[in-house]
């Protein structure tokens, strides 16, 4: 692995690493993130039809998303900076027998430096609220991303509303999420967001919110975006000289 660039919290390593064991326990901590993949691919899968891309996931831990979009025909890459996350999805890969997906250690910095301009789409899941330097991860993926191409992230909006639902009901009321799972003044307005893609030269071409119901214990896409948002954005293409 290369260490130039590390943008990362060891805080945030070590949470992650405890819970690896447990990543494909349908039952687990890591539970809304099966829940959710269902939704989240098929919004990528619509936007950027998986079938013979280059995909990049990045902060891919356990392989959730990585997985799923092998699955839908792309050749992947994931990469994350948790060993033992990469080693249960090699593992599950290997178990599953899923072919075109591949994992690394590497950190997104690294790899832009090393691949730039090389996969059509790159996918940032619930990972920007974990990391020093959001803007840093979002300038690399754009950086990764070929003309044209599309790179999604997903987060969660900074307001007393996320708060409550992300933080107090998630994870001290509703149990879903290990307590200290996400902290509020890591979260990210989607302003802030929309900011961090212009300086990387990302044009926002779609966002979605994602709402729970405690009642029926689903989730769902809508135009809701006031606690768990994604974008959907697009490199532009190279302008003919």
């Amino acid at each position: 692995m290369s260490t130039n660039n590390v943008n990362a919290d060891p805080a945030e390593l070590a949470k992650f690493s405890e819970l690896a064991h447990r990543w494909w326990d349908m039952e687990s901590e890591f539970r809304p993130l099966h829940e959710i993949n269902p939704l989240r691919l098929e919004w990528i899968d619509g936007l950027a039809p998986m079938a013979g891309r280059q995909a990049l996931d990045v902060g891919c831990g356990g392989g959730i998303l990585a997985d799923s979009m092998a699955r839908k025909g792309a050749q992947v890459l994931g990469i994350d900076l948790a060993d033992k996350a990469l080693k249960v999805a090699q593992l599950h890969a290997l178990e599953a027998g899923t072919q075109n997906v591949k994992y690394r250690h590497v950190s997104v910095e690294d790899l832009a430096a090393e691949q730039p301009a090389s996969y059509d789409v790159v996918t940032c899941m619930e990972m920007l609220e974990h990391v020093p330097e959001p803007a840093s991860v979002v300038q690399a993926c754009a950086t990764l991303v070929k003309p044209g191409g599309w790179v999604f992230f997903s987060t969660i909006h900074r307001n007393l509303k996320a708060f409550l639902f992300a933080i107090v009901g998630a994870e001290y009321v509703l149990g879903m999420l290990p307590k200290g799972t996400h902290e509020y003044r890591k979260m990210i307005r989607p302003s802030e967001l929309a900011a961090f893609c212009r300086v990387a030269g990302l044009d926002l071409r779609h966002t979605r919110g994602l709402e729970y119901n405690p009642l029926t214990r689903r989730y769902r896409l809508s135009d809701n975006t006031s606690v768990n948002y994604m974008f959907a954005t697009q490199r532009p293409e190279a302008s003919a000289s």
